[in-house]
């Protein structure tokens, strides 16, 4: 008690105290992102909104937004398709969620499927079967997406049982079907069939730099060495799923960091060896506190999605 003044001015000054985050990871973001680094780290440490995704093939958003309102659940749009309730309840007291009419999917997230399906749109109103493969699908949030659009089908991998029986789960409630196997995505041998896909979503295991405000432990529990050894699985990941895709495919690599090494890096180190790909769309960087991030998420608020990383290649 005698020391609370000197006490507290010397936690001010400690960076780990003021941020609750590691300082390796602090002196990370400063490196990074020097002029967005304490806009992210007070992100993370926000609330973070319960978003969610409607679904399309069964309703349309503007019925879902009223069906709330008039059971006195306040809300307001988010991105193209997703809803934000102001008040966070249980999921069992949404109406319509039960019955697959919505998921909860955060308003970045979303974003995945928009970007993959703008670019096979010409595709799908000629009326061609779409052949996709979401490589790292649990818990299904994208693979579901996917399916919402017609002469679309999806193949879902994922390496964990469990988690396959999410993907199955969440596709039986939306009321969708996709092939769910139990694979490595990067051993081709255990599961591909030779047949080729026109598009490939990667959403590659990492760090989850960019959910902490959603799963608060993450912070503590990653070490700085996780980045690397995440970054050779994204990578294995990336040069193996490349191979199962069409000459002139889509292949979207996405993972929930905002460190560069789990983005940026990788994507250059690949494209220097490996001549047949192109970007078509690179959004980089999406940080939790840029919002709108040029317009793609029109509605939302500052600090309303997460942290990602998008970029969409080409196989010439």
């Amino acid at each position: 008690m005698r020391e609370k003044d000197s006490l507290l001015k010397a936690l001010e000054q400690d960076l780990e105290s003021k941020w609750n985050h590691p300082t390796w990871w602090i002196k990370l973001l400063k490196k990074q992102y020097p002029d967005n680094w304490e806009s992210i780290l007070r992100a993370n440490n926000e609330m973070p909104p319960l978003s969610l995704r409607v679904n399309l093939s069964r309703i349309t958003r503007r019925e879902l937004a009223l069906m709330w309102t008039e059971k006195g659940i306040a809300n307001q749009f988010c991105g193209s398709q997703g809803l934000i309730i102001n008040s966070p309840i249980g999921v069992n007291q949404i109406p319509g969620f039960a019955e697959g009419l919505c998921t909860v999917q955060d308003g970045g997230a979303q974003l995945a499927t928009q970007i993959l399906m703008d670019a096979l749109a010409t595709q799908q109103m000629q009326g061609s079967r779409i052949k996709i493969l979401d490589a790292c699908a649990a818990p299904g949030g994208k693979t579901t997406h996917l399916l919402e659009f017609p002469n679309v089908e999806v193949t879902a991998l994922d390496v964990d049982p469990s988690r396959c029986r999410k993907v199955e789960d969440s596709c039986a409630r939306m009321g969708v079907k996709a092939q769910v196997i139990c694979a490595d995505a990067a051993d081709l041998g255990s599961w591909w069939d030779k047949e080729l896909f026109d598009a490939v979503l990667l959403d590659a295991p990492c760090t989850a730099s960019g959910i902490v405000r959603r799963h608060p432990d993450i912070r503590w529990l990653r070490r700085e060495a996780d980045i690397a050894s995440l970054a050779e699985i994204q990578a294995r990941l990336l040069r193996q799923t490349w191979h199962v895709l069409k000459k002139g495919g889509k292949l979207l690599f996405c993972t929930c960091s905002v460190f560069k090494q789990e983005g940026e890096a990788g994507i250059q180190s690949f494209l220097r060896s490996n001549t047949d790909a192109s970007i078509c769309t690179q959004l980089g960087h999406l940080l939790p506190t840029l919002g709108t991030n040029g317009g793609l998420l029109t509605d939302n608020e500052p600090i309303e999605h997460d942290g990602f990383f998008y970029t969409l290649l080409q196989k010439n």
